[in-house]
């Protein structure tokens, strides 16, 4: 089986928010960062080069494969902010409906910019993500 290219590292979340060129950008991320960090009660970590993760889980599929991935986590895309929702978005319309301008992924949340969105159902969404997370992974821990 291949190895999963994206593994949390060592590299700086600092470093990567510095390098982000557009101002408001690097504002958004650092407020996802400050909200993801308060949910998950995390540092955050850099996986692979360019997405930053909170906590982690340890997965096994069906196939066999199995590996360690992020409770939650986001990226700063060329077109837009990437949150990553692990257990998808089954089950949270109404936080959707609240949330404002967005598109998704399987379990990708796309967005331009914070300011398009509402924070306090973004929060509660991610919140809500987390703990499905931690009750089915996480089980005694």
């Amino acid at each position: 089986m291949a190895e999963l290219k994206t593994k949390r590292n060592d590299a700086s979340v600092t470093d990567w928010l510095a390098a982000i060129a557009d101002p408001e950008r690097r504002k958004d991320c650092e407020t996802v960062i400050r909200l993801m960090k308060q949910v998950t009660k995390a540092e955050p970590a850099m996986w692979g080069a360019s997405i930053v993760g909170f906590g982690s889980y340890h997965y096994k599929g069906a196939s066999g494969r199995e590996g360690d991935w992020m409770l939650t986590g986001f990226a700063s895309r060329k077109q837009d902010l990437t949150l990553y929702i692990m257990d998808g978005f089954a089950g949270y319309d109404r936080l959707l409906a609240k949330l404002g301008r967005h598109r998704m992924g399987k379990s990708c949340l796309y967005l331009k910019r914070l300011s398009d969105i509402d924070t306090g159902a973004l929060k509660e969404l991610v919140t809500a993500s987390v703990r499905h997370m931690r009750s089915k992974y996480q089980k005694g821990k």
